[in-house]
C-alpha cells in the first residue's frame, strides 16, 4: 500500500535554511514581497532569489505554480523551488500550490517556507496528495522509505498535522484500491483489507454468501454467481458520536466487470478493475474518520462481487427477487451495479435506520457522456441533504452536479413479467439507473446517489493527482460528516 510523505511542522529557524538537504521550497506572494525566510534565502543565494522574483519569468508564472532554481549557490539543497501564491489564496489555489511542491518531491526531503500564507494546512494537503505513485507491481516495488516534507511556520498549530495526514491516508487508501488489478484485489482480498481497519477502531463485519442468502440478497448474489470469487458484503461502523442514528455510505464494489453474458467490447475492458470505485471511496472515508477520531456515527457498507460470464451466470430474461421483495427482469447483465446496490441499500435501512444514506458507484457510461470527467452526477430525493453535499463538494473543489429525477424516467423501467426491468432505454441512462435505485429508498430516508464513473479514474493528471485513480469523494464526504452532524432530516422532498 502507498504511504503518504511524512508531514512535519516546525517553527521557522532561519539559521537552519542553509544546511537543509534535498529541496527547499519558498512561497512568494504575487506582489513579490518577501517574508523573513525568503529574505534569508535571498542573502544566502547572493541575491539570486530577488533577481528571479523581479524577472519576467516570475511575472508570467501562474498563481499556484512553481519554478525551480537548480543547485542554488549558498544552499546545501540541490534545488530551490519558488512557489507563487497570494497571501489571501482560497483553498483550491493553496492546494494547487502545495501540489506543485508535492509533484516535485521525487523522493527528496523538502523544507517548505510558507511565510505568512493563511492556508498553510491546505498547502500541506496539496503537497501530500500530489506526491502519489502506485508502484506495487513495478520492479522496484512499493517505496520502503518516504520523503519528509517539513513546513516551517511561525506557530506549529498553523497546520493541523494529524487532520491533513488522515485525509491523505484516506485518499491514498482509495486510490490504491482502485488501482489494484483484479487478480490481486479479489473479493476475498478486498474484504481482508477492510477487516484490517479494525486496528484503527472501526467495527468491521464480513457477510459471506451463506449470510447473504439468508438475508435474501438475491440480486447481489446473482451478479456474482458466474464468478469463482465469492460475493461478500462488508459492514464498517465508526462510532465516534453520541446516540444519533448513523449516516450510511453504500458503495458498489465490482472488482472486475466483464459485463457478464451481455459482455463488454474488448477495447478498454482492462479499465474495469476500477468498477469498485464506489466501495473504494467509502473505504477511504471510513479510514479518514477513524484516523482523525471524528465525533460522528457513520456506517459504511460495500457490496463486493465479480461479474463474469459462465455457465452459471445470470442471463438476459432471468427474473430475480430482491431483498426488498420486488422482482427484477434482467434485460442487460452489464447493468449489474444497481443490482448490487439495491440489496445493500435496503439492508442498510433495515438494520441501521440511518439519518441519511449516500450510495456511490461507477454506475453508468451515460454520466460521462453528460458530464465528462469534471463532475460526478448527483441525484437526490431531499433538497436540504443534497444542497449540503453540494456545498461540501464545492468547498473541497470536487466537481459535482445535480441531475433530475422524475416519473417519466421511472416509467422506462416497467416490465411485462416482473415488477421492474433493470434498465430503461439508452435515453437518460444515468437517470433511469438512479430511478431504479430510488425504488429501494424507504419513505422518509434522505438519500443521495453519486454516479462517479467519470471522476473515479482519469486518463490525464489532475491538480492533486497523477493520472489514474483520483480518490474523488473522500474529501467531500469527510467534510459532509462534519457539516451535517447532527443532520436535520425532518422532511424529505419527493423527487
Amino acid at each position: 500500500m502507498t504511504t503518504p510523505a511524512t508531514l512535519k511542522v516546525i517553527e521557522t529557524d532561519l539559521d537552519a535554511i542553509a544546511t537543509a538537504k534535498g529541496r527547499v521550497a519558498v512561497v512568494i506572494p504575487s506582489d513579490g514581497k518577501m517574508s523573513a525566510p525568503a529574505r534569508r534565502l535571498n542573502r544566502l543565494t547572493k541575491g539570486a532569489l530577488a533577481r528571479f522574483v523581479e524577472s519576467e519569468a516570475f511575472e508570467k508564472l501562474t498563481e499556484g505554480t512553481a519554478m525551480d532554481l537548480a543547485f542554488p549557490v549558498g544552499l546545501a539543497a540541490e534545488a530551490l523551488q519558488v512557489v507563487k501564491l497570494p497571501r489571501s489564496a482560497n483553498t483550491e489555489l493553496a492546494r494547487k500550490a502545495g501540489a506543485a511542491i508535492g509533484g516535485a518531491l521525487n523522493k527528496k526531503d523538502t523544507l517548505v517556507l510558507v511565510g505568512p500564507t493563511k492556508r498553510a494546512s491546505e498547502v500541506a494537503l496539496g503537497a501530500l496528495l500530489k506526491a502519489y505513485a502506485f508502484t506495487d507491481h513495478k520492479s522496484e516495488g512499493p517505496a520502503t522509505e518516504v520523503p519528509t516534507v517539513t513546513f516551517a511556520v511561525t506557530k506549529v498549530d498553523e497546520i493541523d498535522t494529524a487532520g491533513v495526514t488522515a485525509l491523505a491516508e484516506g485518499v491514498f487508501f482509495t486510490r490504491d484500491l482502485v488501482s489494484e488489478p483484479a487478480n490481486v484485489l479479489t473479493t476475498t482480498e478486498f474484504a481482508k483489507r477492510l477487516k484490517d481497519l479494525e486496528s484503527l477502531g472501526v467495527d468491521v463485519e464480513v457477510l459471506d454468501e451463506d449470510a447473504l442468502e439468508a438475508l435474501g440478497m438475491r440480486t447481489l448474489l446473482a451478479v456474482g454467481q458466474g464468478s469463482r470469487s465469492p460475493s461478500k458484503v462488508v459492514v464498517m461502523q465508526w462510532k465516534g458520536g453520541k446516540d444519533e442514528a448513523p449516516l450510511a455510505l453504500v458503495g458498489k464494489g465490482v472488482v472486475f466487470d466483464t459485463g457478464g453474458i451481455s459482455i463488454k467490447p474488448a477495447g478498454g475492458m482492462e479499465d474495469m478493475t476500477m468498477d469498485m470505485g464506489g466501495a473504494g471511496v467509502v473505504s477511504g472515508v471510513m479510514k479518514t474518520l477513524a484516523l482523525r477520531k471524528a465525533p460522528a456515527n457513520v456506517v459504511g457498507l460495500v457490496g463486493i462481487v465479480e461479474n463474469m460470464p459462465d455457465g452459471n451466470a445470470i442471463r438476459p430474461g432471468d427474473v430475480i427477487k430482491t431483498m426488498k421483495g420486488d422482482t427484477v427482469e434482467i434485460i442487460n447483465t452489464d447493468a449489474e451495479g444497481r443490482m448490487v446496490l439495491c440489496d445493500v441499500m435496503w439492508y442498510a435501512q433495515e438494520r441501521f435506520d440511518p439519518r441519511g444514506m449516500i450510495d456511490l458507484a461507477t454506475l453508468t457510461g451515460a454520466i460521462i457522456v453528460g458530464l465528462g470527467h469534471e463532475n460526478a452526477g448527483v441525484f437526490s430525493n431531499d433538497d436540504t441533504f443534497c444542497k449540503a453535499f453540494l456545498k461540501s463538494a464545492e468547498k473541497e473543489s470536487e466537481g459535482a452536479w445535480r441531475m433530475p429525477l422524475g416519473q417519466a424516467y421511472d416509467n422506462q423501467l416497467k416490465s411485462n413479467i416482473a415488477d421492474m426491468k433493470n434498465v430503461g432505454t439508452r435515453a437518460g441512462g444515468s437517470i433511469t439507473a438512479a430511478q431504479y435505485l430510488q425504488r429501494f429508498v424507504k419513505e422518509g430516508t434522505p438519500w443521495i446517489h453519486l454516479d462517479i464513473a467519470g471522476v473515479a479514474s482519469v486518463k490525464e493528471p489532475t491538480d492533486l493527482a497523477p493520472k489514474g485513480a483520483t480518490g474523488w469523494g473522500v474529501l467531500a464526504l469527510n467534510r459532509l460528516v462534519d457539516d451535517l452532524m447532527p443532520v436535520d432530516t425532518t422532511s424529505a422532498d419527493e423527487a
